[in-house]
């Protein structure tokens, strides 16, 4: 009889999203246990998968993009200008126009303009689209981004998207990129012994129905981990999009788009290094964070 049982983590997530006859312990913790044991001697089948474990990627219409990029703020929000963030917005248009996206970008919105900006686009069809993707560069807190007048959540921001509000993008992948702080703290780095890493360098800042969750298939790649300063560059652009953009260069297609987004967070970790006016500024580091609810593998590639 052939092994069902899972071979990597992967097929942890896809198990947990299908299999609907998990009793006793909740499903995440029955198919956690099942990747751990593995192999041999591992559980019965829960369920037989018969989805396909890699989104479709060949519809009609790669999908819309949406850029949001606010650069100058109202006095009254004490937000500074983010000088070099049209360098991060013409390099993801760029980018994202490379691999087929149909790209809208918006400067300076305030917070209802934003909100309305992304209703207008989850109300859109999207039934022939593989995907959608929003970009949102702009000042921010934990759990909240700016409008050039006031911040708003970023859950209201991706509400417009779940299942229940936008049937045509369910079961498809909703990237949701948000190059914003998330607090004040600075990291502080910490020596690696290795000697096979090279010195980190300067710049700143089969047709079927099936029910699934309404908050799945969201992919929300932050450019910092909760709490802490987002570094961005006056000319260069903030080193998280510096760094994705180089990385859907290089990987679009080659690499599944979370081991990519891996391979962003690995650049930012050791490539980057602040070097601030103010010295309690200097030699910081910044580490993204990617928060992924997507339920199969995802290969962006150009679209032909």
């Amino acid at each position: 009889m052939a092994d069902s049982s899972p071979k990597d983590f992967s097929d942890v997530l896809s198990l947990m999203a299908v299999d609907a006859r998990c009793q006793g312990d909740t499903p995440y913790v029955l198919c956690l246990k099942r990747f751990l044991k593995g192999g041999a001697g591992a559980d019965p089948p829960l369920v037989d998968i018969t989805v396909d474990d890699a989104y479709r990627m060949d519809y009609p219409r790669r999908g819309k993009a949406v850029i949001i990029n606010n650069r100058t703020f109202h006095p009254t929000t004490h937000m500074g200008e983010r000088s070099g963030t049209d360098v991060d917005a013409d390099n993801l248009y760029a980018q994202l126009g490379k691999l087929g996206f149909d790209v809208t970008r918006y400067d300076n919105l305030r917070a209802k303009e934003m909100l309305r900006v992304l209703q207008y686009a989850a109300r859109e069809d999207h039934k022939d689209a593989d995907c959608f993707v929003a970009a949102m560069l702009s000042h921010g807190e934990e759990g909240e981004i700016y409008g050039v007048d006031k911040a708003i959540a970023i859950d209201e921001l991706t509400s417009p998207f779940k299942g229940t509000n936008c049937l045509s993008l369910v079961g498809k992948p909703k990237i949701f990129i948000i190059q914003a702080c998330r607090g004040t703290d600075l990291d502080h780095g910490v020596d690696k012994a290795d000697s096979d890493e090279g010195a980190p360098v300067d710049e700143v800042d089969a047709v079927s129905v099936q029910r699934v969750p309404v908050e799945a298939d969201f992919l929300m790649c932050y450019s910092v981990v909760k709490g802490y300063f987002s570094w961005r560059n006056s000319s260069k652009g903030s080193w998280f999009i510096q760094c994705l953009c180089r990385a859907l260069e290089l990987f679009s297609g080659k690499l599944e788009f979370t081991r990519l987004l891996t391979r962003v967070n690995k650049m930012v970790a050791y490539e980057f290094e602040s070097n601030a006016v103010k010295q309690y500024m200097t030699r910081k580091k910044q580490i993204p964070c990617i928060s992924s609810m997507l339920t199969k593998d995802l290969y962006l590639s150009a679209k032909h």
